[in-house]
């Protein structure tokens, strides 16, 4: 009879290099941060066209920039407990397709008060979005690199705010503030799909869960092929390992 062995998942990441699979989940979190800051910083740049066209003063479009900030705190706040109960990446994939919806719906705002109500909305995805990211991306780092890893991959957020000032100074010229929230919508909605395709979900979500050892088992053979044989117990170290949202994003 063979003896079932009992492998601390975290350790397994701890003791081996980056492998491919591992680049591929920290390029996928680089592109979901940028795609965050695309939409983040897109106001800044309609905010001057708004004002010519709607006639709208600094102080409401102030508040649209409130509403928006609002909604990404709360997104922040909330999608953390969702995360832990529905996993790291069903809560991505939502809430990327839900700021990219919104977005796209902000495009076709006829007032300041409808634009509002949509860079809300589009926050909330904003905010779920981020911290998750960070922390399934954490979940996969070794702890040797991990401090690098997330600083990698919270630089897409520059590098998505400064891609939406080089789109902005094209699109808007030519065909008005509409294209660039419709590019900013677009984009996240178009890049989901990828993400339910090629980002895995936190192994350690599902060591936690006690999900089926042949899904775990499968994730770990594409981390490290060959070295997860059949007769293994998944476990983690009794100390929490990979840190929370709120850790991840105040680091």
């Amino acid at each position: 009879m063979t003896q079932t062995q009992r492998l601390d998942v975290r350790e397994l990441i701890n003791r081996n290099p980056l492998s491919r699979f591992q680049k591929q989940i920290i390029f996928l979190g680089f592109c979901v941060i940028a795609l965050d800051g695309f939409d983040i910083a897109i106001m800044g740049f309609i905010a001057p066209t708004l004002k010519l066209e709607w006639g709208v003063s600094n102080h409401q479009l102030g508040l649209v920039i409130s509403a928006a900030l609002i909604g990404l705190a709360l997104g922040a706040i909330f999608s953390g407990p969702l995360a832990d109960w529905l996993g790291r990446k069903k809560i991505i994939i939502n809430s990327v397709f839900f700021f990219g919806f919104w977005t796209i719906a902000t495009a076709f705002s006829h007032n300041i008060e409808q634009m509002m109500f949509f860079r809300f909305m589009t926050g909330l995805g904003l905010g779920a979005a981020m911290p998750n990211i960070g922390t399934l991306v954490s979940e996969y780092a070794p702890e040797r690199q991990r401090s690098f890893i997330i600083t990698v991959i919270f630089c897409g957020f520059t590098f998505g705010a400064a891609a939406g000032g080089f789109s902005a100074s094209w699109l808007i010229p030519q065909f008005g503030w509409h294209s660039l929230m419709a590019l900013g919508g677009i984009l996240p909605l178009l890049f989901a799909p990828l993400l339910i395709w090629l980002l895995p979900e936190s192994v350690r979500f599902l060591v936690i869960k006690q999900a089926p050892a042949a899904r775990i088992r499968a994730i770990l053979n594409r981390l490290y092929p060959g070295q997860i044989s059949d007769n293994v117990t998944f476990t983690l170290p009794a100390q929490p390992a990979a840190g929370n949202a709120m850790r991840i994003v105040l680091s």
